[in-house]
C-alpha cells in the first residue's frame, strides 16, 4: 500500500498531518474498539449531533451518510435516547484524557486508526483500555458500577 499523507485544518487542528500506513479498516488490533461501526452509532445518534461535524473533508462520506448531525450547536434531541450524555471537552481536558494528536478523544482516535493511521505507542495505550468478553480482571471499577445498576458485564 502506497502510504498517503493527510493534512487536517479543521477548528481544532491547523495544519496537522498524519500518515495512513496501513490499508482503511484492515491490519489493526481485533481489541482497538467497539463492535459498533462509527457510521452506524453516528445514524442511531451521538454527542448531540456535534461531534466531528468540521471534519468531514478528512474521512470518507460513507461514514456520514445517516449521521444525525447539528453543524450549528449541540442538539441533545438528536441523541438516540433524546437526552444529554457528554461531558464537555473542557472536562475530558481536566483528567487529561484528550491528547494533541486526537483533541476530541477516543473516538478520533479511533476513525483515524481505521483509517490507516499508526501511532504505536499511543494505539498500544488506547487498546489495552478494551476488555475482552468475561475478562473479569479488566477495568473492575467498570464492571463493579454495571452491576450497581444491574448489568451483568460477563453477559454484555
Amino acid at each position: 500500500m502506497r502510504k498517503r499523507t493527510v493534512t487536517v485544518n479543521d477548528k481544532m487542528q491547523k495544519s496537522y498531518f498524519y500518515v495512513r500506513s496501513e490499508p482503511i479498516s484492515r491490519n489493526f488490533d481485533p481489541r482497538s474498539g467497539p463492535s459498533g461501526r462509527r457510521s452506524r452509532c453516528c445514524g442511531l445518534g451521538v454527542f448531540s449531533g456535534k461531534y466531528m461535524t468540521d471534519t468531514r473533508k478528512e474521512f470518507p462520506e460513507s461514514r456520514f451518510t445517516r449521521a444525525k448531525l447539528s453543524p450549528r450547536r449541540r442538539d441533545p434531541s438528536l441523541n438516540f435516547f433524546g437526552v444529554d450524555a457528554s461531558q464537555p471537552l473542557s472536562g475530558w481536558r481536566h483528567r487529561g484524557w484528550l491528547r494533541p494528536d486526537d483533541p476530541r478523544g477516543w473516538l478520533q482516535w479511533h476513525c483515524r486508526y481505521t483509517m490507516g493511521r499508526r501511532m504505536p505507542p499511543e494505539d498500544r495505550r488506547l487498546i489495552k483500555r478494551h476488555c475482552e468478553p468475561g475478562h473479569l480482571t479488566c477495568r473492575v471499577r467498570q464492571q463493579q458500577a454495571l452491576l450497581h445498576w444491574a448489568y451483568d458485564s460477563r453477559r454484555i
